[in-house]
């Protein structure tokens, strides 16, 4: 989306988890499917923990998924920038009214898309923000 939209050279991202189960392993084979068939390719992404010295100091803006990640990458921040840097991602929703991007795992099918429906419009708003900054 970023492409799309002429910010690709302006703008970087990464993902991380608050918890480190998952290091080191690639999305789970259902999201990498749904996500393929919107033009998205995660096989080459693999899981990592979040790291507060690290993350704070090379982001500008930490988006989080739910409640919990919210809560545990705020009890990380050591200063008043590092909190004002975190945001829920649903906060940039403006069709789904959501509080929480739901962990699609058990959900099937419709889980997934409903994650990827979610995000792709907190996307779209972020990236709106965003271009309108730089």
């Amino acid at each position: 989306m970023a492409r799309e939209k002429g910010l690709s050279e302006k703008v970087g991202h990464d993902s991380a988890g608050t918890g480190n189960w998952h290091a080191g392993e690639p999305p789970d084979a259902r999201m990498i499917a749904h996500a393929k068939e919107r033009g998205y390719d995660l096989r080459d992404l693999r899981a990592r923990s979040f790291n507060p010295e690290k993350d704070f100091q090379n982001f500008d803006l930490i988006l989080t998924m739910d409640d919990s990640n919210f809560m545990n990458v705020c009890s990380f921040a050591t200063a008043k920038e590092h909190l004002e840097k975190v945001k829920r991602m649903t906060s940039y929703c403006k069709i789904h009214d959501v509080d929480v991007v739901p962990d699609p795992y058990h959900q099937g099918f419709d889980g997934f898309e409903l994650v990827l429906d979610i995000l792709e419009d907190a996307c779209e708003q972020l990236l709106q923000e965003i271009k309108a900054k730089v």
